[in-house]
Parts: structure tokens; C-alpha cells; sequence
């Protein structure tokens, strides 16, 4: 692999700083004007140890060490995490809710009907209702947790929670796509919402900020190549292009 890289030193050689001075302790480095020239294997025939002489000039001008230092810091400095989108997190939001569903009316089928069967149900519909929610609790929680404490923050998102519920299904009962009907319940409202689901809904409000808005909001994207494995090209792009090493979707500094 092609490679350059020069290490700023602030010494000079003799004789005005024109020549190169092998390193003995390391073969194909050499010392002169001021920096240290660590030089790779150029071109067809050469093995690892032999003489190179750099063909650019070292007169130790401290501007050219100054420019190797700010390229080397530019190369190693990762770039900064950027923050999961909106559709990310409402992706991450919609797929907690659907999963929590089915296994919500799995279990209860089963401390009912004792089902081993474990059938969970749930409609697609709830994709859309969990994902938007869920997205609206995680703005309020932004916005609530340095006013008051953890469990009056769940009972507003309770509050929230049947508000939703009701609303999203009044929508759908007009075109007769709710998939829910709590009419068998005693203390229903229209079908469309109970009293019974209250510690439920606190119960789930409590886990979705603790476990699922907090861990969503701490993930973080880092750019970089087309994904996290794609290394090859990055690198032999950076190579190609005066040595310079590639990139990787981590942002780390990747090299053969």
C-alpha cells in the first residue's frame, strides 16, 4: 500500500537541510529538514527495506510541518454522531408497540382461556397508532423531566395514551376499521376506551420512557461509508488519492 505520512520533529540535518538521512533503527525512513519522511513501497520491484529518497524537497519550513500537523489531526479526528431522524425513531417506536400487542393479548388469552396456543393478535393499524404516539410521549418527556418527577410524567402520558386511543378510533370506527371493542367491559366509554386498561396504561407508559424513549434518544448514526461494513472501497479511494488513508462508517481511520 502506498504511504506518505510525515512527522514534524523541529530538528534540521546538516549541509542546509537537502539531505536524507537513513533512520537505522527503522529500514525506508529517513530523517531531513525538520521532519521525519516515513516512506512505503512506490512502484513495481521494490522490497520492504530498500533505499528511497523522497523526491520532494525537506528545507524545514516550519509552514509545511504546520500543514502536515493539521492534515494528520484532520485524518484522525472521528466526525460527530448524528442523531436518529424522526421516521427512525417513530420506525423504532412502532415496531415496541406492534410487538407489545402481541404479546399483550397472547398473555391474556392465555390467563383467560389458559390457551397454550399463546395467539397474539393485532392490526396494522397499530403501527400508525403506536409509532405516532409513542413519538408525541417522547416530546413531552423532552419537555417534562426537569419539571417534575417520573410518575406524574406516566400519569400525563396515560392521560395522553387515552385521549389517542379514543380519538384514532372514533377516526376508524367511521370507516369500520377499528380493530378494537371494549364493550364487553364495564366501565367502557363508546366501546373505544375502559377505565380498566388505566394500570395497564400507566405500566406501559412507565417502560416506554425508562426502556424505550430514553435507550432511542442515545442512539446515534455515524457517516461514513454506505454502511458499517463497505471499508474496501473508502480505503482504496483514500490510497489512491496521495495516500491518504479511507473512512469507515464509524468514522475510525481504516487502513491495510
Amino acid at each position: 500500500m502506498k504511504s506518505n505520512v510525515s512527522v514534524c520533529t523541529g530538528r534540521s540535518t546538516r549541509g542546509g537541510g537537502r539531505r536524507l538521512a537513513a533512520d537505522p533503527g527503522h529500514p525506508g525512513r529517513f530523517t531531513g529538514g525538520g521532519c521525519v519522511r516515513s516512506a512505503g513501497l512506490h512502484g513495481e520491484g521494490r522490497h520492504r527495506g530498500a533505499p528511497y529518497r523522497d523526491s520532494r524537497p525537506a528545507d524545514g519550513d516550519p509552514n509545511d510541518c504546520a500543514k502536515v500537523k493539521e492534515r494528520m489531526l484532520t485524518m484522525e479526528t472521528p466526525e460527530a454522531p448524528v442523531r436518529l431522524t424522526v421516521l427512525s425513531r417513530w420506525y423504532l417506536y412502532a415496531i415496541h408497540g406492534y410487538f407489545c400487542e402481541v404479546m399483550f393479548t397472547a398473555a391474556w388469552e392465555f390467563a383467560v382461556n389458559c390457551n397454550w396456543k399463546f395467539p397474539g393478535v393485532t392490526s396494522v393499524w397499530a403501527l400508525f397508532i403506536y409509532g405516532t404516539c409513542i413519538l408525541i410521549v417522547e416530546q413531552m418527556y423532552l419537555r417534562l423531566r426537569g419539571r417534575c418527577r417520573v410518575l406524574p410524567r406516566c400519569v400525563i402520558y396515560t392521560v395522553w395514551t387515552y385521549l389517542w386511543e379514543f380519538g384514532t378510533g372514533l377516526l376508524l370506527r367511521q370507516f369500520d376499521a377499528c380493530p378494537w371493542d371494549y364493550s364487553g367491559f364495564r366501565y367502557n366509554f363508546m366501546g373505544l376506551i375502559t377505565a380498566e386498561y388505566a394500570v395497564p396504561w400507566f405500566c406501559a407508559s412507565f417502560i416506554v420512557e425508562r426502556l424505550v424513549i430514553r435507550k432511542t434518544l442515545r442512539l446515534r448514526f455515524h457517516d461514513g461509508a454506505e454502511d458499517g461494513w463497505s471499508t474496501r472501497r473508502s480505503v482504496a479511494a483514500g490510497t489512491a488519492g496521495g495516500g491518504r488513508r479511507g473512512k469507515d462508517a464509524n468514522g475510525f481511520l481504516k487502513g491495510e
